[in-house]
């Protein structure tokens, strides 16, 4: 699961009229936050097509003073189809492909108002989302698939969107989320900007999802040596074949066996690097992770806003320590997407080098010795 946090401030002039409908009032826009719970974060047909897909619980929290209200009821739980009676901000994605409102077996939408004037606004969808690719480092490339949304018609004038617990702390990733096969999700960052066009300048934010194809592949490199050697069995088996019977070892022997061994070893080798990498994953599951303080870079008063949302059971218990958890997750993640382990660094250069220094050798020996039977003769 993922939970981002994204301020949205309301931009007005200042009025000294009370909270009734004048014309005046049709020009202010919300205060409040944003926020994104991912419960699902997922392979699609989308690779091929440059698309991922997620599963959100989408919420807006926003003040309206016009609803201000007084009564022993703190917390008015309304039914959904009272959004309709009230305004509500066009948040939507700009990269969206498709997204989908989930209806079954009634509409999953949660609506709630606060004496002061807060709304939570709360609902499901699924969000097939463009991610450009480029595979020009295929198979070890990397993507950064962003998820981008804002106000569809209110300008930076009127609305303005802003990252709630700083661009470092705005999103958590707990590994539940995610369902990729080909790629560890290993971070994410975010960002804001504003985009011009003719009908004025819009604030965008974006979260961009970083992905790094796993190189490790247990069956691929497991099924890539076994095939190996039952290969170099079969070549040494053909070969002994096309030859007399003698009782010693000839120069073909002592290369397949040498080639023989350069491929177990490297069987052996990945069997290793499987098991080691799996403990050191184990070891930073159990570890508790150190989270650092969360700086205030926003203009929103994030202690103000979560209390706000405590009230209105927004932020359940089971969340405590959700940026730990995040932490963790993103170390846990970065562990096994940083990928490539040292035994594989090692072996990387050790097998190469071994091979290139026993051909040298194997050619040196036996060429000299038919140059000198040449010469003999």
């Amino acid at each position: 699961s993922l939970l981002l946090h994204a301020g949205v401030k309301k931009i007005s002039g200042q009025t000294k009229k009370d909270d009734r409908i004048y014309p005046e009032n049709f020009t202010r826009i919300f205060q409040g936050i944003t926020d994104i719970y991912v419960t699902s974060f997922g392979p699609s047909r989308m690779w091929k097509w440059c698309e991922y897909t997620m599963d959100v619980f989408f919420r807006q929290t926003w003040v309206d003073r016009r609803l201000m209200y007084e009564g022993p009821i703190e917390i008015l739980r309304l039914n959904n189809l009272m959004v309709t009676k009230v305004w509500t901000p066009d948040t939507f994605f700009r990269n969206g492909k498709r997204s989908v409102a989930h209806n079954m077996t009634a509409p999953n939408k949660l609506f709630r108002i606060m004496k002061n004037g807060t709304i939570l606004y709360t609902m499901r969808l699924t969000i097939s989302a463009e991610c450009p690719m480029k595979l020009v480092d295929f198979p070890m490339d990397g993507h950064a698939c962003p998820l981008k949304f804002g106000s569809y018609a209110y300008p930076k004038t009127e609305m303005i969107y802003t990252w709630t617990k700083g661009p470092q702390h705005s999103v958590e990733v707990p590994p539940e989320s995610s369902s990729l096969v080909q790629y560890d999700l290993i971070g994410q960052t975010v960002s804001s900007e504003t985009i011009k066009s003719i009908t004025g300048e819009y604030v965008v934010m974006t979260v961009y999802f970083h992905l790094k194809r796993k190189m490790e592949s247990v069956p691929a490199r497991t099924v890539f040596g076994i095939t190996t050697v039952l290969t170099m069995t079969t070549l040494s088996i053909s070969a002994r074949h096309s030859l007399p019977k003698v009782s010693y070892a000839t120069a073909m022997d002592w290369f397949i066996a040498v080639c023989f061994a350069f491929v177990f070893s490297a069987l052996i080798e990945f069997a290793a690097v499987n098991y080691f990498t799996n403990a050191q994953l184990e070891r930073a599951k159990r570890k508790p992770a150190k989270c650092p303080p969360v700086p205030q870079t926003t203009p929103v008063k994030v202690k103000d806003t979560e209390e706000v949302l405590k009230r209105m059971n927004y932020i359940p218990h089971q969340e405590a320590g959700s940026h730990q958890r995040a932490q963790s997750t993103t170390n846990i993640s970065g562990l096994a997407g940083a990928g490539t382990s040292k035994i594989d660094k090692y072996a990387r250069i050790l097998f190469p080098v071994s091979f290139g220094a026993f051909n040298m050798v194997y050619w040196v020996v036996y060429l000299s010795k038919d140059t000198m039977v040449a010469k003999g003769g």
